[in-house]
């Protein structure tokens, strides 16, 4: 089943149930912070093993204990229930 990008109000909806999630830019935005480098780095590596078997990759960035995270969906140009999915397993993987 191909994404579909999702409306304002199915945003807004699902974006009340994410704790930390915030629309920044038309994207999904979380700021992570870890006890350290290897835990951030760590976390990121399980993300990324998560997003591939998705075949949705977030937007990332990184220093030290800091990981922040955008998610969109770039062929809907916007924000589709896959961001949604994976800002899930992305909360699982950081203990949120």
């Amino acid at each position: 089943m191909a994404a579909k990008k999702l409306t304002e109000t199915e945003v807004q909806e699902r974006l009340s149930k994410l704790q930390g999630w915030t629309l920044q830019g038309g994207k999904l935005h979380h700021a992570f912070e870890c006890k350290d480098f290897v835990a951030a780095f760590g976390n990121m590596t399980r993300v990324a093993l998560v997003a591939e078997a998705m075949n949705h990759h977030p937007e990332w960035f990184n220093v030290w204990n800091k990981v922040v995270i955008d998610l969109n969906t770039h062929s809907v140009g916007g924000i589709s229930e896959l961001d949604f999915k994976l800002a899930g397993k992305i909360d699982e993987i950081f203990g949120v």
